[in-house]
């Protein structure tokens, strides 16, 4: 039986690894900290294809160097000498044009298009756990501040996926906790929503259910393909333990690098660190609420309400920064009503994997036997499951699914 090592416990990860065992591969599943560590855990868990779009837009040009100076704004950069963060973020920034949005939109598209349905096969093939439907209600201050959303629907619909919006009359209906100062807002149908730690928990606990070995502190040091002559691809772990294996993936979010670029992959990939938190609502929280002036996204969460936003470009085992928890605090406090944001509970932060290019990595390195699928940047729990299969065929089988095939990390 062939055998696979994936190292990364995300969904990601997981994901892959649930869908090698479909392939009949036996699987071993490394990680340094535990299930759902990286940013996994804590993100708002949208499962929303018509909002998974290239980060980098020609807005970028207007709200980017006005966040510099906000201590408030969602995208927040530390002011040091940084030559490598700058130079990630001025490749980032190039691709901050329609043209460029529209390359990206139509290399996401086809991924998007089949998200949901590998959300329905781990379910079905008997992973415990839920995905939830919307309505997502999307809520502005004003006409005006509509006009980015609405351009950014026209794209994705433009780009052949659905996207059901409806302006509400009344969107307190729905999200009872927003204040009069939403005074425009949209219903957004055909998109889902879960608790992300602990769908992510029911597919590792379905993996290993399935037969497969997983070690959690176990944290790689280096990877190494297979040669010609037939022997196998390899880890190391910092114990100074060395496993081998006919395959082996790297799923570790923003972490990748460490153990990918002398593999060859050179795209950068930058921790954009999201943050959250969870309130008590004064009427329960049925439905998910996006604040898109404000970059702030919200999930019912075990009878609380999540709170969610934030792209701090910083790395990704630094300190939690109480300040950014602020900033979403101040965003929101105009937004809501009924809600005690000085208390709460579940902080959080998690390191988002960001492209410059705005693409995932998913595919062969150039170590025989090594394959990476990471780089999904805000999008690794709705892709997560898609990835894991298409990364697994192409394992098994050799072949590379269209819908990956822009996603190559070798480019």
């Amino acid at each position: 039986m062939a055998h696979s090592i994936v190292v990364g416990a995300g969904m990601v990860g997981l994901a892959t690894a649930w869908h090698l065992q479909e392939h009949g591969v036996e699987v071993t599943v490394l990680d340094r900290t535990g299930v759902a560590a990286g940013s996994s855990w804590g993100n708002a868990g949208w499962l929303t294809p018509s909002k998974t779009i290239p980060l980098a837009d020609p807005s970028l040009w207007t709200y980017g160097p006005k966040a510099l100076i906000d201590p408030d704004a969602a995208l927040h950069v530390p002011f040091r000498m940084d030559p490598k963060l700058w130079g990630f973020l001025a490749r980032f920034a190039a691709h901050g044009t329609t043209r460029a949005w529209d390359r990206t939109m139509a290399a996401l598209t086809p991924i998007d298009k089949l998200a949901l349905e590998c959300f329905d096969e781990l379910t079905d093939g008997g992973v415990d756990s839920w995905t939830r439907e919307g309505p997502f209600v999307v809520g502005f201050a004003a006409e005006a501040h509509a006009r980015g959303f609405l351009r950014e629907i026209d794209g994705v619909i433009r780009h052949g996926q659905d996207a059901l919006l409806e302006r509400l009359d009344s969107p307190q209906e729905l999200a009872p906790m927003l204040s009069d100062a939403v005074t425009v807002a949209y219903r957004l149908e055909g998109q889902r929503f879960l608790e992300p730690a602990p769908f992510v928990q029911a597919l590792a606990d379905a993996v290993v259910a399935r037969g497969a070995t997983l070690r959690t502190g176990a944290e790689v040091a280096s990877v190494s393909g297979g040669s010609s002559g037939g022997s196998s691809a390899s880890v190391t772990l910092a114990s100074g333990e060395r496993l081998s294996a006919d395959s082996v993936v790297i799923a570790t979010g923003a972490w990748m690098p460490k153990l990918a670029r002398k593999l060859g992959v050179r795209m950068p990939v930058q921790a954009g660190r999201g943050y959250s938190f969870t309130v008590e609502t004064a009427q329960e929280a049925k439905h998910p609420v996006y604040l898109p002036m404000q970059r702030i996204a919200c999930t019912p969460y075990q009878g609380r309400f999540r709170i969610a936003g934030t792209m701090e470009f910083r790395g990704p085992d630094e300190p939690s920064q109480p300040r950014r928890i602020q900033a979403i605090i101040n965003q929101a406090r105009q937004m809501f009503r009924d809600i005690d944001l000085d208390v709460r509970q579940d902080e959080w932060v998690g390191s988002r994997p960001v492209t410059p290019d705005g693409l995932p990595l998913i595919g062969a390195t150039r170590a025989p036997g090594v394959y990476v699928a990471g780089g999904h940047g805000m999008w690794g729990i709705v892709l997560g499951p898609a990835t894991g299969k298409m990364l697994a065929e192409q394992i098994v089988t050799g072949k590379i699914h269209p819908a990956i095939a822009a996603f190559d990390p070798l480019r």
